[in-house]
């Protein structure tokens, strides 16, 4: 069958033809081998542009189709979905990519146009030698995997549970509630965190589609779209939670006190506990690193208090496998180390506190029962709040945190609650842009908190001057007033920025959802689809992809619940043609793609020595095709002559070399 392309170029507005002559290379494509028909236009994604290449396919009988837009990250699957209405396989579009790997990186004009010219070469190259191919359906399993137990997972989890789907939610932690269930009141309305946190907590505890999972982690993910394996790793609690009725007698009378996390490590907590007074489930778990038992071999009074003989010592991790058809990650996010940044006291003056270590102080089941009080128990008469600490700074987090300006204002707010002390806020730039957010900002202004504009240089307790003698020392250059000042305090708070998770990179890679160079998940498309990934089972939500406040992360939440549940509705999936096989003539059995496949997609039987496919689980990466020492295996839909094509495609424009009409074979 002669091979008839369709060309066609897009203008994408002035995106790509603010820099390519968009015409000269839809002129050029014209002369290439194989294409019947050539066209530009300004937008082809739009519905005109489909309807262009749908008309041409008809009336021109076309049979391959190169579009020369954007990346196919973004419409290939609109390209596709136009083919097909003409009754094209969609799998005879081919995709060059002049926005992003052309007109947004080249400067000079005259190179840009070039430069495009070459990537069309190569797209029709490999056009010429597409075949068709047919995508198979597969039931999926309507059950969702939640990972993250902060507000995020809950909000997910919740929503897809009273959908009727089972959820299966997994949170590392004894108990679920996250950064929020450590806050005292949230911005702006000051509501009490807990009050509308732990309703849903106890809500997600006791709701009959959902089995919660905690102090567990995922460590395996497998499967393919729709239908996912994944290995959970339940860590040994040391406490049988069917037994238990949760009474606290146990921590009541364990002897043994360590530092608590969850108060920031200013206060106690026992080696058997739970995270916090209203955790969920509210039974405890034994940290079997502080636990006399396990350290010295000595004490156990937990298991001879405990009525319900709740207690096992001979407890073990053990690990259960689930199936599910969609996973949303909620890992959430860490606050910045202060500590990365000396200059600003953190850990040396104990009167240097970080967002959460006052989060805690002011709330009343916190570690100073809610009085704000300095390390030697005075009340503060004058307190700092230094904005941005780690964010917007390049050395550290280059992203702005987006809540830390108006946490600090929650804070001040707070102080002027508490105390009757004069309350700074040091600030870069003020960011109130959420609903409501821009009111509160003026109601601390009518409450006498005092902003000072200006990156502060350091905290310190070298007094230069009476005033300053026992006092911590903030050094700011006031950019309003163009002067630098020195100002003493009692006490200084610092609003730490959000950053990643440091296990991003880890989860990311099981899950198969790529990071940012701030190790944030990346989504699908940040506008279109900011809750999808690539992998189309996976979906993200909350601080995993980025800062955000509560409302933002709950809406993102319900957004990704959303994404999950729509994705396994019809009850079917299309699983992708693009995969690997094996030409069993070839394969010597060495088993070199076993070892080198990440989606464990590659299997070996036995009686036949040779190597074979799992096109379910291949996600046509092609790692087994280029390790393959034989050739014996090829990727379907990039075979080797598809690429040897392209790469001719470049070659012919870049030397204006002669090519046979239909051979591809570079003269």
């Amino acid at each position: 069958m002669t091979v008839r392309i369709g060309v066609y170029v897009c203008h994408c507005g002035s995106n790509i033809a603010g820099k390519v002559d968009v015409q000269a290379v839809a002129e050029f494509a014209k002369s290439l081998p194989g294409v019947t028909i050539s066209r530009d236009y300004i937008f082809m994604c739009s519905e005109p542009g489909q309807e262009l290449i749908q008309n041409d396919i008809r009336d021109h009988q076309l049979n391959r189709i190169v579009v020369a837009s954007c990346s196919p990250l973004m419409h290939e699957g609109t390209f596709r979905k136009a083919c097909s209405r003409a009754g094209l396989n969609h799998y005879l579009m081919q995709m060059a990519n002049l926005r992003e790997q052309c007109s947004w990186v080249t400067e000079d004009k005259v190179e840009a146009t070039e430069k495009a010219k070459s990537l069309v070469a190569g797209a029709v190259g490999k056009s010429r030698f597409l075949k068709p191919l047919n995508e198979r359906e597969v039931a999926v399993n309507h059950d969702v995997l939640v990972v993250g137990g902060g507000i995020a997972g809950i909000q997910a989890a919740m929503q897809c549970a009273d959908a009727g789907h089972k959820v299966v939610l997994v949170e590392r932690k004894q108990s679920i509630g996250g950064h929020m269930a450590m806050l005292d009141k949230t911005f702006p309305t000051l509501d009490c965190s807990a009050c509308i946190l732990t309703p849903k907590m106890v809500s997600v505890g006791q709701h009959p589609n959902i089995t919660l999972m905690t102090n567990s982690e995922v460590i395996d993910v497998g499967g393919y779209i729709g239908n996912l394996k994944v290995q959970v790793r339940r860590h040994a609690n040391y406490v049988d939670h069917d037994k238990c009725n949760g009474c606290g007698l146990c921590q009541e009378k364990c002897p043994s006190r360590v530092d608590d996390e969850f108060e920031q490590g200013r206060g106690k907590r026992r080696a058997i506990y739970t995270l916090f007074p209203q955790a969920v489930p509210n039974k405890p778990v034994i940290d079997a690193e502080n636990c006399l038992y396990f350290k010295k071999g000595k004490c156990r009074i937990c298991e001879k208090v405990c009525k319900m003989d709740a207690i096992d010592f001979e407890q073990k991790d053990r690990i259960d496998e689930i199936e599910v058809g969609a996973v949303i990650l909620a890992t959430g996010h860490e606050m910045f180390d202060a500590k990365a940044m000396p200059r600003y006291g953190y850990g040396k003056y104990p009167d240097v506190y970080s967002a959460l270590d006052f989060e805690r102080m002011v709330n009343a089941g916190g570690f100073s029962q809610g009085v704000i009080k300095c390390a030697d128990g005075r009340k503060p008469k004058r307190v700092g709040i230094i904005h941005c600490v780690g964010s917007r700074d390049k050395k550290h987090l280059p992203h702005c945190s987006q809540v830390c300006c108006m946490y600090s204002l929650k804070f001040a707010h707070l102080v002027k609650e508490h105390t009757d002390a004069e309350v700074y806020n040091f600030y870069i730039d003020m960011r109130a842009v959420g609903k409501n957010y821009e009111d509160f900002y003026h109601r601390l202004l009518e409450e006498g908190v005092r902003f000072v504009r200006g990156k502060v240089a350091e905290v310190t307790d070298q007094a230069r001057h009476p005033s300053e003698e026992g006092k911590l020392v903030v050094q700011v250059e006031d950019t309003l007033a163009g002067v630098v000042r020195r100002i003493p305090f009692d006490m200084v708070m610092l609003s730490n920025g959000l950053a990643s998770r440091k296990d991003s990179d880890e989860v990311g890679r099981l899950f198969g959802v790529s990071r940012n160079s701030g190790g944030f998940f990346i989504e699908q498309h940040p506008k279109l689809n900011p809750v999808g990934t690539p992998n189309h089972s996976v979906f993200i939500a909350g601080t995993c992809a980025g800062p955000k406040d509560i409302p933002h992360t709950v809406v993102q939440a319900s957004a990704a619940a959303a994404g999950a549940m729509t994705s396994l509705s019809q009850g079917r999936v299309l699983l992708e043609s693009i995969a690997a096989t094996v030409r069993d003539e070839l394969c010597s059995g060495c088993r070199t793609c076993m070892n080198v496949c990440p989606y464990d997609a590659v299997k070996f039987d036995e009686e036949k020595g040779r190597a074979s496919v799992d096109e379910t689980m291949c996600r046509g990466c092609g790692t087994c095709v280029a390790s393959c020492p034989s050739g014996a295996i090829e990727g379907r839909h990039f075979t080797d002559a598809q690429i040897e094509g392209e790469i001719e495609g470049l070659l012919l424009s870049m030397n204006n070399w002669e090519v046979d009409d239909m051979d591809g074979a570079g003269r």
